[in-house]
């Protein structure tokens, strides 16, 4: 467990704008998001073992488990606003008070969304389209991370909290603990090793409750550790604060309405266009996303890590720095996602061949492959420029043009495509796809050019702090 007196501390000798600085502030981020993502390339890749109706199941059910997921992670994203911008004032007892009020504000969210999805589930898949034989694989999936989904608000929450007081390190310790001990259980579960039963599709639902379990148990550990209690008060700070909720509310409600459209209903719409096409087509959709998944994650984590450094410039009054810091990482970014770009239009028929054996699967991949080759820089465009605008509060216009671009141009576009350019098959949605990521990424880039964002001040009317309860210690 790495000791917080230890990590390195924030000075104004630093440049806090420069290639090092953020490439230093990033790197553990960066490292969990691949981390994470290689698990779950590694979980579908056990699951295609299964076979193709497996395949086609896995990342639909994702998708659909990730609709209340991505809302409530979009809205916890709030809490790194709000605790790098509470660094930047000094005020970090506050920085531990958002965490605990996030927290209680997520398990309550996760009961009701397990009571409402869990009976609903097969009528869920119904309404997408699906075939039976891989419905049936999607509901016990599904259901599955339902429960995962309550032990995830602990990583999500302590996530935000260790990236926004600018210790990325510990969520990445924490993060390769709990996948690690994932892949083990996928492996163990699925296959029935080691005198456990083979539960195919379900041993990877189990294994994914199993590691989140553990990355969740080191980051408390570490949260209400004594260094930890000493500069952040962790154990002192439990008092239940509306005010408090209010504000991460304010900020959070769009950006998990933007991250939930953007990212899951995204996929969601996708997947249900695609499946018009049948279980080859979703199929070889769910292999391409999977490589397309993993090559963002390397921007996401910078992502992250911009949102914790432009709400810590903003605290300070430093605009200009942030603004710095976004064309360091929006460089770093379309250099990576260029290369990522070329690599999938070279190498499209080897990636597809290492998922399946199926020729008709491996033949619309390519085609799918050489559409998503095109839209990877606008991607990133889009991934930090949202980044940078959350750091700053603008969450409300995030939402927005996510659903702009996954309703009207993806969804309605998609559709459309489906029914006059139906020959295209199963490219038709991808195309569309491709579309909504450019427009979005075009739109942000505008968007914080614009310097809109640089007029928002969240502590301006923050809500009067009521506490409900004196601030107990946890022992």
């Amino acid at each position: 467990m790495p000791n917080i007196s230890s990590l390195p501390a924030q000075n104004d000798t630093i440049d806090e704008a420069s290639l090092g600085y953020m490439l230093k502030l990033a790197a553990p981020m960066v490292v969990t998001t691949i981390s994470f993502t290689v698990m779950q390339f590694v979980d579908r890749f056990m699951v295609s073992r299964l076979g193709t109706n497996a395949l086609a199941a896995i990342l639909p059910a994702s998708f659909v488990s990730f609709l209340p997921g991505a809302f409530a992670m979009g809205s916890l994203a709030s809490l790194n606003t709000f605790v790098s911008q509470s660094l930047g004032r000094g005020e970090k007892k506050d920085c531990s008070n958002y965490f605990w009020q996030a927290l209680y504000m997520g398990f309550v969210y996760f009961l009701f969304v397990l009571v409402i999805m869990w009976p609903a589930a097969p009528w869920i898949f119904r309404i997408l389209g699906q075939p039976q034989d891989v419905l049936e694989l999607e509901v016990i999936y599904l259901r599955i991370i339902l429960y995962a989904n309550l032990i995830a608000v602990v990583n999500w929450s302590s996530n935000r909290f260790f990236m926004g007081i600018h210790k990325p390190i510990i969520t990445m310790y924490a993060s390769l603990c709990g996948q690690v001990v994932n892949v083990t259980a996928n492996y163990v579960l699925i296959f029935g090793k080691f005198g456990f039963p083979a539960m195919g599709i379900a041993g990877a639902g189990w294994g994914t409750f199993i590691g989140m379990t553990v990355a969740s148990s080191v980051n408390v550990c570490v949260y209400l550790s004594k260094n930890m209690d000493t500069v952040f008060l962790t154990r002192r700070t439990l008092n239940i604060n509306p005010g408090k909720m209010l504000d991460l509310l304010k900020v959070g409600l769009p950006a998990g309405f933007g991250l939930m459209v953007n990212v899951a209903f995204w996929g969601v719409i996708l997947f249900g266009l695609v499946g018009r096409f049948g279980t080859k087509a979703l199929a070889a959709t769910s292999a391409v996303l999977s490589y397309t998944n993993l090559a963002i994650m390397p921007i996401v984590g910078i992502g992250t890590a911009l949102t914790a450094s432009v709400g810590k410039m903003i605290g300070r009054g430093r605009k200009e720095l942030a603004i710095r810091q976004t064309k360091v990482c929006l460089r770093i970014a379309l250099v990576y996602m260029t290369i990522v770009g070329i690599c999938y239009f070279i190498l499209r028929s080897t990636m597809m061949s290492f998922w399946s054996s199926d020729e008709e699967v491996i033949e619309i991949g390519i085609k799918l492959l050489a559409c998503a080759a095109l839209y990877q820089v606008f991607h990133a465009v889009g991934v930090i420029y949202s980044g940078s605008l959350r750091g700053a509060g603008d969450t409300v216009w995030l939402a927005f043009i996510s659903a702009v671009g996954a309703v009207f141009i993806l969804g309605l576009g998609g559709s459309l495509m489906t029914v006059y350019l139906s020959s295209l098959g199963s490219l038709g949605p991808w195309i569309a796809a491709m579309l909504s990521v450019i427009v979005v990424g075009l739109a942000n880039r505008w968007r914080f050019n614009s310097n809109r964002w640089m007029r928002i001040d969240l502590f301006k009317r923050r809500s009067a702090d009521i506490p409900v309860q004196t601030e107990p210690a946890v022992e």
